[in-house]
């Protein structure tokens, strides 16, 4: 998820670090922050892979600043992975809206759709976060006010969203 920002932020404009760490954090939000620890590695195994380019160019106040620049590879590498996203990007709601952020960026209506149509299918499977042995249990079934919450959320979050897959799969073709 981590890298697919970096790239997704990078295919949009050069960035120094600084720039792209609050980008990043403004998407994923108070879900999954991001550290410098965390971040500055994912941008060196990028540099490393040929993905990126760091130049630096003179700062506004006093220190240079390391701007970063997707390389052609890097390019090609963010649209290989909007293109063929892993499950987990898929299935993963903060993984999927990374993805989702970036996916306009696939030129190819037809492979755009291609990847709503996964999630599609993935949000039309029966599935809850309560089971009674194998079979998803309703919110209705449920004493439990909390839990009845969980589930009432999720349907009215599920329902917006295959709502918004189908209008947008109809636009697409």
């Amino acid at each position: 998820m981590l890298e697919l920002a970096i790239l997704g932020f990078l295919y949009e404009a050069p960035l120094h670090g600084y720039e792209l760490r609050k980008r990043i954090t403004a998407l994923t939000g108070h879900v999954r922050p991001v550290g410098e620890s965390t971040l500055y590695p994912a941008i060196k195994r990028l540099e490393k892979a040929g993905l990126l380019a760091r130049e630096t160019q003179p700062g506004a106040a006093a220190a240079p600043r390391h701007v970063l620049t997707l390389t052609a590879a890097g390019r090609q590498d963010l649209l290989d992975r909007l293109a063929e996203p892993d499950r987990l990007d898929i299935t993963d709601e903060n993984r999927w809206f990374t993805l989702l952020a970036f996916l306009r960026h696939l030129p190819d209506p037809a492979r755009q759709a291609q990847v709503l149509r996964r999630r599609l299918a993935f949000l039309e499977e029966p599935a809850s976060f309560f089971y009674d042995g194998e079979r998803p249990v309703a919110a209705e079934e449920l004493d439990d006010p909390f839990r009845r919450g969980i589930l009432t959320i999720a349907r009215a979050t599920s329902a917006a969203e295959l709502k918004w897959l189908r209008a947008t799969l109809r636009s697409l073709h």
